[in-house]
């Protein structure tokens, strides 16, 4: 009886273990927090998955081109904590994201912060008040 019960412990050990947020890379290690970014643009994709959400906009430049920004946000449960649901990001939307530059040089940020041109205010990532 008591390997069928330690069996059925383990089992729920490792079950819970592929249920639970795993680490995977630190902040630091991607992004910058000495090169805070301030993106203008248009929503053109919206992925609320895990282990991070993923807010796509287009950025015109100053010469006229546009460059397609990956803005990584926190995970889905973080964001739907925030107050955000995946209706509010409706495509072609005029939004503006603060967050911080990656460190490849690419265009891709982490992002703290989405504001809707209607004004409401959403944090991407982190608890209110936190920083990277």
């Amino acid at each position: 009886m008591k390997c069928v019960t330690g069996g059925a412990a383990a089992c729920a050990v490792a079950w819970l273990s592929l249920a639970a947020p795993q680490a995977h890379h630190s902040f630091a290690a991607e992004f910058d927090a000495n090169k805070p970014v301030t993106l203008r643009g248009t929503l053109t994709r919206v992925e609320l998955i895990n282990p991070h959400g993923w807010v796509h906009i287009d950025v015109k430049n100053s010469d006229g081109s546009v460059t397609a920004w990956a803005i990584e946000a926190g995970s889905t449960t973080q964001i739907l904590r925030q107050g955000l649901r995946k209706s509010d990001f409706k495509i072609g939307t005029e939004v503006v994201v603060k967050g911080f530059l990656a460190r490849n040089d690419k265009p891709i940020a982490n992002g703290t912060t989405v504001t809707f041109a209607d004004g409401r205010d959403f944090f991407l990532s982190g608890e209110r008040g936190s920083t990277p």
